[in-house]
């Protein structure tokens, strides 16, 4: 990756089913829950997650004991420090207590994270302020055990203000205004509503209120109340709860944005945001872990029964197709695949680039997200010389003409090695141009001056390092021209479901679409798209149309690319330079179980999209740098 993109949420969950003298007994450790939780935590640990939080549970605590336990830590090594807390009441335990350590009910009553419910998460805030107050997993708390809430989730809302004021008309008064505040405590309201409604029941029939709420347990329908809570939602979402006495639930949005599995057997029930993650820990076979399905919940009540259904009903189902690009690991093998075929459905443009010259050509990649896609490309550079060989001997041709078309085969090599201590020193208060341009090492000797080279990246964002660093340092190897490959297609609009990239006014793409509407004289266009905007603001949020598309409508894609080149292009460059991106078709053909492509095409998901895209530009217009929903 050329340049930084903040990644993701992720959450892991986990239900205990059997008493924890069980896994003492078969794993040897009262420690099985916990490891397995970080283990899965860790596993998803990516780049930008500033902060970590995990959450447990303990059920059938008698009154006056405490049985929720939370901690949450925003260090330079967070998910390190969540680990240690976790455990160390296990160690002090073990070392003070030898002789208990292996009882599982005297661990579940003495030692604090000791419990069947474990919710972890690892947090990347896209806005707003960092800290460990900020840290999932959040906490409503009660001293009606059915009515405490724990959350975390991995989202983004694209109504939050809508959602704000629902929270207010109901009567409440929201500490913030944050997706997350919104979320709990929208949950948290027909939470405490079915409560209430069951309460009455078995009060009017003269039940004890210590009666009643073995009731309340028994009977409360998550289903219900996740589907009056969420109805209006508009964003992408994966948001995991636990209920104070035991029930547990992962909820996933209608369009299937942001990703969820799971797996269950007689032992365990466990939720990731990534599936790899699951057969790491529990060493399963790949096909028993199953996707929690859009618009549906896995809800495991308190008596271990599990039930996967329907909360709201799914859209057109468009999960992240940049989640195959670029963040998710890509251990997956239908991610790996998917990677694969990127790099290769990019070799037919890359070889009408060169002319078809592979003797005067060389390969590489920027390290390290584009790897997988680079041995895509170089198979199918691969096989095209294969087939050149073939023709050739199809076609009679001389056996010392054969011979040397055998000998033209892709020259490859790793030319730049990224200095992780030098990206270090480079602090926000340092001059950092010249220091940024050598955050990259090289290796020289390798290329020729009649040599092209060309190197892949996984996406071309801002730019930013592109223009100052990369070409920079390419130049110094002395080819007569540089190409760049992105195994993504241009990134025109913003991100409004979970990943940094809000502000369309950053993106290298859409600075191209302005400057050639500029040069063309065209301005008047923008003051229609930006009225067209202000106009959309009126409507209702359901019936709102991205106006923005209006200003990519008037340049072709290669028209794009050839502006994107020369803004990135420095003036000082001695080589050629090229910029080439996937196309939408390739992009789809790769990866056709995942439909999300609103960063390329602004066709979004969900109507909210389409609003944060014009007021996206209306800021842009504005000339005001914030955030669009």
């Amino acid at each position: 990756m050329s340049e930084w993109i903040g990644h993701e949420c992720g959450i892991a969950a986990i239900r205990l089913l059997k008493p924890l003298d069980y896994y003492i007994e078969k794993y040897g450790t009262p420690l099985y829950g916990i490891d397995k939780l970080t283990l899965l935590m860790e596993k998803q640990h990516n780049r930008g997650q500033d902060g970590a939080g995990a959450a447990v549970i303990k059920l059938d605590m008698p009154p006056g004991n405490p049985y929720i336990f939370r901690t949450r830590s925003a260090s330079d090594n967070p998910l390190i420090d969540v680990r240690n807390r976790l455990v160390k009441p296990f160690l002090d335990a073990n070392d003070n207590f030898p002789e208990h350590y292996q009882n599982g009910e005297w661990i579940k009553r003495n030692v604090l994270f000791a419990g069947e419910l474990l919710l972890g998460h690892l947090r990347y805030g896209t806005h707003g302020s960092s800290g460990e107050t900020f840290c999932h997993p959040f906490l409503r708390q009660n001293n009606w055990m059915t009515r405490n809430l724990v959350l975390a989730g991995n989202f983004n809302l694209t109504n939050n203000n809508e959602m704000f004021e629902m929270l207010v008309e109901l009567g409440q008064h929201p500490r913030n205004r944050t997706d997350t505040v919104v979320v709990l405590e929208k949950i948290g309201h027909f939470l405490d509503e079915a409560i209430d409604a069951i309460f009455r029941k078995y009060k009017s029939k003269g039940l004890e209120h210590t009666e009643i709420t073995n009731c309340i347990i028994n009977e409360l329908d998550l289903n219900l109340v996740l589907r009056k809570a969420t109805k209006a939602f508009d964003g992408g979402y994966v948001m995991a709860g636990m209920i104070g006495h035991g029930d547990l639930f992962v909820l996933r949005d209608p369009a299937g944005i942001r990703p969820a599995f799971y797996y269950a057997d007689e032992e365990v029930v466990v939720v990731t945001s990534e599936r790899p993650q699951i057969k790491t820990a529990f060493d399963i076979p790949i096909n028993k872990i199953k996707e929690v399905n859009p618009g549906h919940a896995l809800i495991v009540k308190k008596d271990g029964s599990i039930f996967h259904e329907k909360i709201n009903e799914p859209i057109s189902k468009k999960p992240c197709s940049f989640e195959r690009i670029y963040f998710s690991r890509g251990t997956d093998l239908d991610i790996y695949k998917e990677r694969k075929q990127l790099g290769h459905s990019l070799v037919n443009k890359v070889l009408e680039t060169i002319d078809f010259d592979l003797t005067n050509s060389v390969f590489s990649y920027i390290p390290n997200t584009a790897e997988t896609a680079f041995f895509g490309m170089i198979e199918g550079l691969r096989s095209f010389s294969a087939n050149a060989t073939l023709d050739a001997i199809k076609a009679n041709k001389d056996i010392t003409d054969v011979e040397k078309i055998i000998k033209i085969q892709p020259r490859v090599e790793k030319l730049m090695t990224k200095d992780g201590k030098l990206r270090t020193f480079i602090t926000a208060d340092t001059d950092r141009t010249d220091l940024v341009a050598k955050v990259y090492d090289t290796t020289y000797g390798l290329i020729n001056d009649t040599d092209t080279l060309i190197v892949l990246d996984d996406s071309i964002v801002r730019g930013t390092t592109l223009r100052e660093c990369i070409f920079r340092i390419l130049d110094r190897l002395g080819m007569k021209k540089i190409i760049v490959v992105s195994t993504a297609p241009q990134i025109r609009y913003p991100d409004c479901y979970g990943i940094d990239m809000s502000k369309m006014n950053e993106f290298i793409a859409f600075e191209a679409a302005i400057s050639l509407t500029i040069k063309n004289k065209n301005e008047k266009l923008l003051e229609e798209i930006y009225s067209d905007a202000l106009n959309d603001e009126n409507k209702s949020v359901k019936n709102s149309v991205n106006t923005v598309k209006r200003l990519y409508d008037c340049y072709s894609a290669d028209e794009l690319s050839k502006e994107i080149t020369s803004i990135l292009t420095p003036s000082s460059l001695n080589a050629q330079t090229e910029i080439l991106f996937q196309s939408i078709e390739g992009l789809h053909a790769a990866c056709p179980d995942h439909k999300g492509d609103w960063y390329f095409t602004g066709d979004y998901p969900t109507p909210g999209g389409n609003r944060v895209a014009n007021r996206s530009f209306i800021n842009f217009m504005e000339k005001k740098n914030i955030r669009a929903y």
